[in-house]
């Protein structure tokens, strides 16, 4: 089942990162399929929140789509090279959001591995922001594209992660936030493999 604007316009971005664990996202792009379980999430409060590209309401042309309804996607250039797939949450104007760090591949895992220039399937393969948007075929372009549409959606396939299995973490280079960069608002499945092997503070 494909998750309805309800879910992601809630409005603790926290309790959302954490229940994106388990979901599955699913990319229907230049007429490739492919799909994987949310392992790793980040969430990033908005304006009160350092860590936040929308910190203290900063509104410029790559975060203006942060503020809209909850729902949509946000995908930004990290260091030129990194394409980062965020889901926009919350309600209009308040800009949250969460990044997903890790997906465990489950369908279309040879075009993933196309896509990754990989020749066998490990870890590596979605274990990280840009890995995983690179083997979903997540580009910038996408920004804005609206999560009940057809080329980027989360499904609700019952998968349940127990809640002694989620380990809450400080949140990976966000060591300019100042005492935000010490808020355990990363959160991932233990031992899942494909989760990041970035290090918080």
């Amino acid at each position: 089942m494909i998750l309805e604007d309800s879910f992601y316009q809630g409005k603790d971005v926290v309790k959302i990162a954490k229940q994106l664990l388990g979901k599955v996202l699913v990319t229907h792009i230049g007429g490739i399929y492919t799909s994987g379980m949310i392992v790793e999430t980040e969430a990033y409060a908005g304006a009160a929140d350092k860590a936040s590209h929308a910190y203290n309401n900063r509104r410029t042309a790559r975060t203006e789509v942060m503020y809209g309804k909850g729902g949509t996607s946000y995908v930004y250039l990290c260091y030129g090279i990194h394409h980062l797939f965020n889901v926009v949450t919350n309600v209009q104007d308040v800009p949250h959001a969460v990044l997903v760090r890790g997906v465990e591949p489950l369908e279309g895992i040879e075009h993933m591995l196309a896509r990754r220039r990989k020749e066998k399937l490990d870890s590596t393969l979605t274990a990280g922001p840009g890995a995983l948007s690179m083997a979903l075929g997540i580009h910038t372009r996408h920004t804005g594209v609206p999560l009940s549409g057809t080329e980027i959606y989360i499904e609700d396939r019952g998968i349940k992660v127990a809640a002694k299995n989620i380990v809450a973490a400080t949140r990976v280079g966000v060591a300019y936030a100042a005492e935000d960069a010490y808020l355990p608002y990363r959160f991932y499945i233990r031992d899942n493999k494909y989760v990041s092997k970035g290090k918080g503070l």
